[in-house]
């Protein structure tokens, strides 16, 4: 036996399998979706076939991602305007909801008080809102940001106060006992402790924004007075320009799973040091 033999070492078996089982899964994270994705659009090119279905109905992909192409400066500029309001109306909910939170967190009359208001905007659907605020507000812009800042809002305030209020009490009582300040909490305590709540809301916010960008546009868009994506699906669908209107909800939801691993990225690099839920787990 030689010496290099003799100091290479042996994988126990037990741990082999797990090594192999952990690349599986790796490879498989990403095979598995992308082979089901790839069967279903062949599916649907499939059935247009079989079926003999005319494209203003039911367009092939082919067709759908040619419309994607040809229209690709007309879909992409109103994609532009959503996405303002999108990212306006998260930025607004993570300051509104965050702050409004640590408020919360400092007075328990506070938030008992006006807690009650935030779960009113939440339930209320915002199409019914949405005549309220064309009445009393007359910039359009700031009627879209409004209504997609009430939809993505709440996961914020929620997520956040229910992580400022699960910290630790005997850690709670520890910084008192060595005559910490509110402040002192509130920031080495209490922040940090909400962080991986805060990520988790922000995760949800993110869709949500989106979601309330496009459904107040289709509510404006009623009005003709609207140039984003929702309002190219209105157009597209009056016309029975089914490819136009396929191709823009590709765009939504391509937009929409962009900006979710966008946070998701964000939260595991925030919390991959420190938080268990990002720590590689032992099997």
């Amino acid at each position: 036996m030689t010496a290099i033999e003799e100091h290479t070492p042996t994988l126990d078996p037990e741990e082999a399998r797990r090594l192999r089982q952990e690349r599986l899964e790796r490879i498989g994270r990403w095979i598995l979706p992308l082979a089901i994705m790839i069967l279903a659009i062949w599916l649907w090119d499939r059935i247009c076939v079989w079926n003999d279905i005319p494209k203003y109905i039911l367009p092939r992909p082919g067709v759908v991602l040619q419309t994607l192409h040809d229209d690709a400066g007309l879909l992409f500029s109103s994609l532009l305007v959503t996405l303002k309001i999108t990212f306006l109306s998260l930025l607004l909910a993570v300051v509104g909801g965050v702050g409004l939170a640590v408020l919360f967190a400092q007075s328990k009359w506070v938030e008992m008080s006006f807690f009650p208001f935030a779960i009113v905007l939440q339930v209320t659907p915002v199409v019914a809102i949405f005549p309220l605020i064309n009445i009393y507000v007359d910039n359009q812009t700031t009627k879209l940001l409004l209504c997609a800042w009430i939809v993505a809002f709440f996961p914020i305030l929620s997520n956040t106060t229910l992580g400022l209020n699960s910290v630790d009490r005997n850690l709670r009582d520890m910084f008192k006992l060595n005559g910490a300040t509110r402040w002192q909490q509130l920031r080495y305590l209490r922040l940090p402790a909400a962080m991986p709540y805060f990520l988790g809301g922000l995760k949800i916010a993110g869709g949500l924004s989106l979601i309330g960008a496009v459904v107040a546009e289709f509510v404006a868009g009623a009005t003709g007075q609207s140039s984003g994506l929702a309002s190219r699906i209105i157009e597209a669908g009056y016309r029975l320009n089914a490819p136009r209107l396929f191709a823009a909800l590709i765009l939504i939801s391509l937009t929409g799973i962009l900006i979710f691993l966008v946070l998701s990225l964000v939260s595991h690099l925030i919390l991959r040091r420190w938080h268990e839920s990002a720590l590689k787990q032992e099997r």
